[in-house]
This record gives structure tokens, sequence and C-alpha cells, in this order.
């Protein structure tokens, strides 16, 4: 059994950040990755068309800012996976592909842990997870109940209209992936269903600046997580926002009014039928409302820090109140003939033979760092900060856990 002092499980940003660090320090590692390539995830679990839906500059891995010309662009689907090809070979990183980890266990007396691999087993002093919160695809099974003449797929699996048989489209999801979608699709003349959700909306840009910007400014990506109003916040999806041609503002009541279909939430599906809840209503208030209380602290921060930006009133887009609210869809009266399930991912962090999550399936750690020496997670969603997950602060609980690992 080949032994090494850190195995890090996960070749994402995360990973791969963990990795440069404990590079730059000589410090023994490998990195395993099921992937064949660098950039799993931008590169099999999005669409063609998919850009950066955060500004260029905020691409922050150690070692590798953004350095660009267009520091305030969102970089091309392409262009992502460039990025992290050119990082795993710009600084040598020793990363496996190809190498599924199969389990962790404990070694006795605290001496480490047994990493099982579908290349052989090793022994590591240290374990740090970095698989992310995004690995399981999230579909209801009540999908089973679908006609199996309905072409059904998960948003990572969605490529372009072309691949969708002709006819109408369900999208069920309106975060950012749902959103993103429902646009490409109509745009290009389909037919689209859209059940909504809460998740928030926001302005591509205001007040002169894009709006990521001025979220950084006021600190809300710095929002830790025991100032959420609940844990099981850290699970709600991204603020509605799309980088393509440029970026722009998206929003329900303009989908309404250029012809989508809005619903409530799915509730099941039975004998070619979709029920919804009749709650569309309610949906589009409370995304109507987290914009205007985020458009409200942006608003004051501006004016507590004395800064020169232009007054804005945002458009009061009001088209999805007048939608008629729908509880139940005749698949084939509405002639749809594709569901894209835009519902996200769950965690599973089940490899580690420890009990190492909450109730609900969320790391049990601070800043990281676990109750067990030597076992440590980075790049999960609200590990920390609001920012943990992103290119933008997932390089500040790296440092964490690699000041604990090496003090």
């Amino acid at each position: 059994m080949e032994k090494i002092e850190t195995i890090i499980i996960g070749g994402g940003q995360a990973g791969l950040a963990t990795s440069y660090h404990l590079k730059q320090l000589g410090r023994e590692h490998i990195v395993f990755d099921a992937a064949e390539n660098p950039a799993h995830a931008w590169r099999n679990d999005r669409w063609d068309s998919f850009t950066f839906v955060t500004p260029n500059w905020t691409i922050q891995l150690p070692g590798a800012h953004y350095a660009g010309n267009d520091p305030d662009g969102f970089l091309p689907k392409p262009e992502i996976i460039a990025y992290f090809e050119q990082y795993v070979e710009k600084f040598d990183l020793p990363v496996r592909f190809n190498t599924t980890v199969l389990e962790v266990t404990p070694l006795e007396k605290g001496n480490g842990y047994q990493v099982k691999t579908s290349g052989g087993e090793y022994r590591a002093k240290n374990v740090v997870m970095a698989t992310g919160s995004f690995q399981k695809p999230k579909i209801p099974a009540y999908s089973a109940n679908i006609p199996a003449e309905i072409r059904q797929l998960h948003s990572g699996h969605y490529r372009n209209p072309g691949q969708l048989p002709d006819g109408a489209v369900l999208v069920v999801g309106s975060g950012q992936s749902g959103m993103q979608i429902t646009e490409e699709l109509y745009e290009c003349g389909r037919t689209v269903y859209l059940c909504t959700g809460t998740a928030a909306r926001v302005p591509r840009r205001y007040r002169g600046k894009d709006i990521v910007t001025w979220l950084a400014d006021t600190g809300f990506f710095d929002q830790t997580v025991d100032k959420l109003p609940s844990p099981k916040a850290r699970f709600a999806g991204n603020p509605q926002a799309t980088g393509k041609n440029g970026g722009h503002s998206i929003s329900l009541h303009q989908y309404a009014r250029d012809g989508v279909k809005l619903l409530g939430h799915i509730t099941g599906a039975q004998d070619g039928k979709v029920m919804f809840a009749p709650d569309l209503k309610e949906n589009l208030a409370k995304v109507d409302k987290a914009e205007k209380d985020i458009i409200a602290m942006i608003d004051k921060y501006i004016e507590a820090n004395g800064i020169n930006a232009p007054q804005e009133i945002l458009p009061d887009l009001q088209d999805g109140y007048a939608v008629e609210v729908i509880t139940e869809l005749d698949l084939k009266a509405a002639d749809i003939k594709a569901i894209i399930w835009a519902m996200g991912y769950t965690a599973d962090y089940s490899l580690v033979k420890l009990p190492i999550t909450d109730e609900d399936g969320f790391p049990i750690q601070k800043c990281g760092i676990t109750q067990y020496p030597g076992l440590y997670f980075v790049g999960t969603n609200w590990l920390n900060k609001r920012k943990s997950t992103i290119l933008l602060g997932v390089n500040e609980d790296v440092e964490h856990i690699i000041a604990e690992m090496t003090r």
C-alpha cells in the first residue's frame, strides 16, 4: 500500500487550489479525479453556449488571477476549460485523472486514513475532500411516471436546442441554469413551460457597475454561515443571472411577456399529466422582494460611503402576475416532447466511513476543519462564507486548511 502525506479527492477548483499551495510548500501530495480531463464540471455539465455568470475579474485561483483585457466580461465555455487545463500544466500539479476514490477509512489510533481507489490503495496522513456540493443530479422519483416517448434530461446533460425533439419543452426550476436554458430555448422559437421556484433575481448592472462588483464591495459574499436564518438556507439557489452576450438582466416577468408559460412548483406526474402547486404568484412575489432587498442594501452602502454613482430606478415588471395559475398540464395536449430537470444537485460524502455529515447531509466542520485529525473539506457551498464555492472565494478556505495542516 503506497504511503503519501496528503490525498486530495476532487480535481475541481478547490482541489487544484489546495494542490497549488502544497506544491509551493514542497509538501508531498496527490489529487485523484474521476474525470478524464481538467474542468470536468465546466466541460461536461454545462451547455454549449454557457458563459461565466460572474465577471472575469472574479477568477482568483492562487497564482493565476485573471489578467486578460476584459475583466468585466464573461468567459465562454471553451476559454473556461482552457483556463483549468493551463492551470494544471503551468504548475505541474500531480493530478491523476480517471481515478475514482471508492472509500476513505480511518486507520487505528488516529494514524491517518486508508484510501481505496480504482487504481489501488493508499495510506495518507491527510485527506482533503474537494468534491464540492454538486455531485448527484436532482431528478424526482415521479419522473418515472412520465410517458416514455417524452425525452427527459437533467440540465447538466442539456447542450443545445437541436438536441431536443421538435415540440414544446417543460423546464423544471428557475435558478441560474433553468433561466438561462429557458431563454435559449424560447429565443430559438420553442414553446417553453417553466416551473418557477424562489431563487432570487438581481439586475445584471446597477448604478454604473456589474451587480457582482457591488455585492463584493458591500461584503455580501463575505457573509458567514452563522448569519443565515437557518442551516437549510445554505441550500438556496443562486440568483437568476446570465453572462451570455456580454451579460444582461433576466426576469420571470420578461419571460412571461415574451411568451414563456409560467407555472408553480412541480408536485408530481401521473397518467400523462404533470401537477403543480398553485404558488406561482407567491414565488414571483418572493423573487421580486429579493431583488428589492438587494438593491436597498446597495443603495444604503452607496449613501453611507459617499460614492458617486448615478441614481437608477429599475423597471417594475408585473407581467407574471397576470398569468393564469395552472395546477395540471396534459403533456400530449400541450405538445410537450421534452422535460429538462433544472433542480440542481445533491452532495454525497458517503465514501468517507465516518459520521461527518449533519441531518441535512452537510459536512460537520468549522472553516473546513473536521473533528477528525487530518480530514478536511474545501469547495463546499457555504462551507464558511457565501463565496466558499466560487472562484472569488474558494482560495480563502483553502488557505485556512493549509495553515492548519502544515502548522
